[in-house]
């Protein structure tokens, strides 16, 4: 007998607040991937919106996605600002990445933000999306043209996520995290 996932909170951020940024097209097909499982409930968070209440939405969140593009061999700064904002909230949460870029598909971006949530407590998981010269790989109507190969990728980060973030509200529910 199988049991289903539990329901968990994901908050989406959308880490580009460029003019013309190809950030909308990653996160539209990602949170369609996303709405197809139903122990999801979304909160997307686009960064070029100026979220209201970023903390508290962090702090609500069981798990996080990171849609972040690469900007010159890293992340961009607004959302480094934005992930600086936010304190205990991290703590013990599940943080997974979809990335896009040149020739390196943002994975460079990633790696760093590696670094930053381990200093924030929080726990990066190892499936990612990538997507190389992400401007060809997606069709007019913004739907990967390699579209096995990267639903699969975001199966496969969801259900680590899921896994995560029920074991981590757990473990914060029966022993508070506190460093």
């Amino acid at each position: 007998m199988t049991t289903s996932p539990a329901q968990y909170q994901l908050a989406v951020i959308v880490g580009s607040v460029r003019p013309g940024r190809f950030a909308p097209v990653i996160a539209n097909w990602f949170v369609a991937h996303a709405k197809q499982r139903g122990e999801l409930v979304l909160d997307i968070i686009d960064l070029a919106d100026s979220p209201d209440e970023f903390t508290t939405r962090v702090g609500a969140a069981d798990a996080v996605v990171v849609i972040t593009p690469e900007y010159n061999h890293a992340y961009p700064g607004p959302l480094k600002t934005a992930i600086d904002t936010v304190g205990r909230e991290w703590h013990a949460k599940p943080v997974g990445f979809v990335s896009y870029g040149g020739i390196s598909g943002g994975l460079r971006a990633v790696e760093q933000l590696r670094q930053v949530f381990a200093e924030l407590h929080a726990v990066t998981i190892r499936e990612t999306v990538s997507f190389h010269n992400a401007g060809g790989c997606f069709d007019a109507d913004g739907r990967p043209l390699e579209s096995e190969a990267v639903e699969t990728a975001a199966t496969a980060l969801l259900d680590q996520l899921g896994w995560w973030a029920e074991a981590l509200r757990t473990a914060r529910a029966v022993r508070p995290y506190g460093w």
